[in-house]
This record gives C-alpha cells, structure tokens and sequence, in this order.
C-alpha cells in the first residue's frame, strides 16, 4: 500500500468515526434547546438536556419485585426483620400469630411497598377480630388488614383504611381465604425544626382498585383516638401487626422513591 492510500484510507476512516460520534450524540440527547421553559421548571418543553429516568427492570410477572426493591419477604425466612419466629414461617407464607409481630431492620422514609394476604377462611374471632392485623409505616400510621367481604366493622377500620382516619374509596375485598394485595405508596411526613410542615401521605391499590389517593395521614392512627404526631420522622420501619389472627402474608417487596414535596430542602 503506497503512501497516498494509507493516508486515503485513514482519512475515510476519521470521517467515518465523526459521523458515528454525532449520530450517536443525538441518538443520546434528543429534543431541542429554543421551546418555552415549563412553569416553575428549569427544564424546557422537550428539553434535549433534561436526564432520562433511570432504566428498572421490572419483575418477570405481575407482582414479582423489580430489580431495585428491597426484599422483605421471599418465601425463606425473616432475615429482613428484626423480631419474629421463623417456626411460623408455612409453606412459604408467614402465619403473623405463629410468628408474632414483625418489624424491618431497615427503615424507609418514601416507598412502594407491595404486600400479599389472606385472612383465615373460618373466622376465628368476632368481626373485630377476623383477620385482623395491620401494615404500618414507621410504626405509627396503620393500613388496616381485616377480614371485609363477609363480615364488616366501622367504615374506618375495614381493610384499606388508614385505620381510624380514612374509609377505602371501595371495598375491593376477595373472599375470605383468598389471597390479596395491596400496593400502596407512602410519603414520609416533611419536618422542619421538629414541626411536621407536609403530612403523611399515602396512596393504596388493594387488588388492583384504587382505595386511597393522596389521601392525607392526619396523625398517628389509634384505636378511638385522634392523635396528632407524636413523635414525627423521616425514615422508620415497616411493621406487621400480630392482632390475634392467623393472617398470612407473602412476597412481600419495598422501593425506596424519594419523591420531592413542599418543605424539602432545594
């Protein structure tokens, strides 16, 4: 090869590189840099430099945690938690009167939690006992678990409340014996100077339905009470409660969302 085809051929070969490196440079920022800026935003309408979301991959089948979950429950064992008698673990499902309640080593502050339960399919108690237990975040604000399609307590305290605050919007309940989920979305109460300055929120499909919508916490949730917060945080755990009924739960995955409400810091 002469001198004048090598430097022929590596010219060709530059352009070439170029030509793929701008194509792939647009191919990776899309969008335009002359459109109105959004309202209170710094981004602009199609803004080509505002960040992608991040890729998560999602579970293999309705249910299945994603890739970024946290696993509370898996089928083994309680090693995610803090208390707990692993002998109530059955057939892969926990039984929370065998195991007793059940509290996350971890804590969590905003989140996607995704649960599954089922009430005894006999009652064993009366209709304040049947399938009574509950799913609380930071250990103070309680999505009721109970049994309400063929038994029913006050509108505040059957399955998809938030327990002695806010009704469901709808009774979603399957049968009892029936295995259920609740897919709820919990904001963390905003503190400044140990004030609560943004509630608790929280939003809840219970078998696909929407239950609860941003639905405001307005204290800690007590039984014939109305508390305020007492003792407000930003992070806690996830507790189980253990109310005297055989209430099984299973797959049980949590993921951390950090959402940005008023009172957070910019």
């Amino acid at each position: 090869m002469n001198r004048s085809t090598f430097l022929l051929l590596a010219a060709l070969t530059v352009i070439v590189y170029v030509s793929t490196c701008l194509c792939v440079s647009a191919q990776e920022k899309p969008g335009y840099d002359d459109t109105p800026f959004l309202p209170d935003s710094p981004w602009r309408v199609h803004d080509k430099e505002r960040p992608q979301a991040p890729v998560v991959e999602p579970g293999e089948e309705p249910g299945a945690p994603p890739e970024d979950a946290v696993i509370l429950f898996d089928g083994t064992d309680l090693s995610a938690w803090t208390t707990g008698n692993e002998d109530g673990i059955e057939e892969g499902e926990i039984d929370i009167l065998a195991t007793g309640g059940l509290a996350t080593k971890e804590s969590f502050g905003d989140c996607q939690l995704h649960i599954e339960w089922k009430t005894p399919a006999v009652a064993d108690g009366n209709s304040m006992n049947w399938g009574n237990s509950g799913v609380f975040f930071h250990d103070q604000y309680e999505l009721q678990v109970i049994e309400s399609h063929d038994s029913l307590i006050y509108a505040d305290g059957i399955a998809g409340a938030i327990y002695a605050q806010v009704p469901p919007l709808a009774n979603a309940s399957r049968k009892p014996g029936e295995w259920q989920t609740f897919d709820a979305i919990f904001l963390a109460p905003r503190i400044e100077n140990d004030e609560v300055v943004e509630p608790a929120r929280m939003t809840v499909f219970w078998n696909g339905v929407l239950v609860q919508y941003h639905q405001e916490i307005f204290g800690d949730t007590e039984h014939k009470q109305v508390q305020e917060y007492r003792s407000p945080r930003a992070e806690g755990p996830i507790t189980l409660q253990q109310h005297g009924s055989a209430v099984r739960y299973r797959n049980i995955w949590v993921r951390r969302i950090n959402m940005t409400r008023p009172g957070d810091e910019d």
